[in-house]
């Protein structure tokens, strides 16, 4: 019951799933059930990091066995990135604790709150410059922030977005890293300068009254063709919208799916045709570019995906974070997923 009020909850208001942490999850769920976030090494396959409600945890042999890492912060870790030219550096955003930064694959961590602490409340997502990795941008609660020293000062960059502070998602162009978008509760916003300045494009989702008028569509994730860049994917709390122009006019696909909530998108890095998305009917995988979609549920337990990724070094391995029966993997692209349990923990000193 309380997982269809919130249902519900998001699909009067727009608020996306990520900014209902807060209240959806205490006391909710079984200690590990609900994975939060999970962050892959980039090179080592071995490697992957995973949030929960309560911790954080790494596995060094593919999810067989895992490390929980004492508490770092006071509140709960709400998203994981990985340095990806430095993969021993891993970031941390939290609910009311702003960000911590282990330098050491998760021994040590450390606050890097500067010019945050006193205004973030939530941090949604990291996203890093794809050559300068000091460079990272923060969708957090209260809007946009950038670091050109790894963390260790940040900066608002929300010019340009009057209307709306809470930033739930954001994409950097690969090809084009001055380029960035930025899902918020009242839509997608473009800059082209990197975050410096930012104009509101959402030709072609709801209306703007609509949007305006309730905060009614959150973006909750942004994801850019790494072949043709100008091709951009929007997952919202009312379905699933492409661009063919950068974001300059929007078109709803994927009608056909049970249920309009996308939590999150997974592009295939070298087959563009081929798409996952993750939400309240499971995971879903498309073929052709995301107008048709076909069902991959074989072994879930749990069909509320909460987060969803693809392994950098092998194309066919994902891995899904449910939001009541743990972590699971699939090897064969979805086709069949096999629960990894956080078990066998051993504590770090």
């Amino acid at each position: 019951m309380a997982t269809m009020r919130v249902r519900s909850f998001v699909r009067k208001t727009g608020v996306p799933l990520v900014i209902l942490f807060l209240g959806w999850q205490l006391g909710c769920q079984k200690d590990s059930e609900s994975i939060v976030s999970i962050a892959l090494h980039p090179k080592n396959a071995n490697i992957l990091y995973v949030a929960t409600n309560d911790a954080v945890y790494k596995s060094r042999d593919g999810g067989t066995t895992w490390e929980r890492f004492p508490s770092f912060s006071a509140r709960r870790v709400t998203t994981l990135a990985i340095d990806p030219l430095l993969p021993a550096t891993v970031y941390a955003g939290t609910m009311g604790d702003a960000v911590y930064k282990s330098p050491d694959g998760g021994q040590r961590w450390l606050p890097h709150n500067v010019g945050l602490k006193e205004h973030v409340s939530f941090v949604n997502q990291f996203v890093f410059h794809p050559v300068m990795n000091e460079v990272i941008y923060a969708a957090t609660t209260v809007g946009v922030f950038y670091t050109k020293d790894a963390g260790r000062v940040w900066e608002e960059r929300m010019n340009g977005m009057k209307e709306v502070h809470i930033v739930t998602s954001l994409a950097i162009n690969p090809q084009e890293p001055a380029v960035l978008y930025a899902g918020t509760t009242g839509g997608i916003y473009r800059s082209d300068d990197g975050g410096m300045n930012w104009t509101k494009i959402n030709n072609g989702l709801i209306p703007e009254t609509e949007l305006m008028g309730a905060m009614a569509l959150g973006v909750n994730v942004i994801a850019i063709d790494h072949i043709n860049p100008d091709l951009v994917y929007a997952g919202t709390t009312k379905g699933l919208f492409h661009s063919t122009n950068k974001g300059d006019r929007w078109e709803r696909i994927g009608e056909a799916l049970p249920d309009p909530f996308v939590c999150c998108l997974v592009l295939h890095p070298s087959d563009p045709t081929v798409l996952y998305l993750g939400g309240p009917a499971g995971v879903w995988k498309s073929t052709d570019g995301g107008h048709t979609w076909q069902a991959m549920n074989q072994g879930l337990a749990t069909l509320n995906i909460r987060a969803l990724v693809l392994a950098p070094t092998d194309h066919h391995t994902l891995y899904a974070g449910t939001n009541g029966s743990g972590l699971y993997r699939s090897t064969d692209a979805g086709a069949t997923w096999t629960p990894l349990p956080l078990r066998a923990v051993t504590k770090q000193s």
